[in-house]
């Protein structure tokens, strides 16, 4: 795999073709998502593309009732809220992301440690297509 560590581009390459990658360093095998260039366990430049499970558990979550412009232009507001939230992966990295699949009329009911699957979520903004990281509970 080609995509460059050095920028946030390689990783949404990644997206736009459903994977969740991360970088693992080869020399201690530390484990990093979003990616990064230099280990800052070992400071090892060697450093290469590792797919994650996609599995793992909600850490901390916020519903939110008015974000922002591209998040109510995709339907949320007040009357739809949406979620938002850390995933700590099985594979121990932690990445932010839309969390789908809760009732979000009942935020008291959400529970840390709920297990999470991967999903992604894809938008049409204007004349483009996005694809953004989500977590649906399992």
């Amino acid at each position: 795999m080609s995509k460059d560590f050095y920028n946030a581009a390689g990783f949404y390459e990644f997206v736009d073709e459903k994977k969740l990658m991360g970088t693992k360093c080869k020399s201690c095998g530390e484990l990093f998502l979003p990616p990064r260039p230099v280990c800052s366990t070992c400071h090892s430049e060697k450093m290469e593309w590792t797919e994650m499970s996609g599995k793992g558990k909600l850490e901390a979550f916020t519903v939110t009732l008015y974000g922002p412009t591209r998040m109510v232009e995709a339907g949320y507001g007040p009357k739809n809220p949406y979620c938002v939230g850390v995933v700590r992966l099985d594979e121990g990295p932690a990445i932010s992301a839309q969390i789908l699949g809760l009732d979000l009329t009942k935020p008291d009911a959400i529970k840390i440690g709920t297990p999470m699957g991967l999903t992604f979520i894809d938008r049409t903004e204007g004349e483009k297509k996005n694809t953004y990281i989500g977590f649906k509970a399992t």
